[in-house]
């Protein structure tokens, strides 16, 4: 009895579905990070400029 419920416990599969969706999410989390790392100044660069030329525009 008791090795069949020890069989049983080890052949479920659920905790390791749960932590692949763990390591999904880090990784996509750590590349979007990566992304803001690289791209952020320029991005910011990108929406200071616009900003600038929209205060500069003359109103109608």
């Amino acid at each position: 009895m008791l090795t069949k419920l020890i069989a049983r416990y080890l052949s479920r599969e659920d905790g390791a579905t749960a932590i692949e969706y763990g390591l999904i999410a880090a990784g996509i989390a750590v590349a979007i990070s990566a992304v803001v790392f690289v791209v952020g100044d320029d991005l910011l660069a990108l929406f200071t400029g616009v900003s600038t030329k929209l205060q500069e525009a003359p109103t109608t």
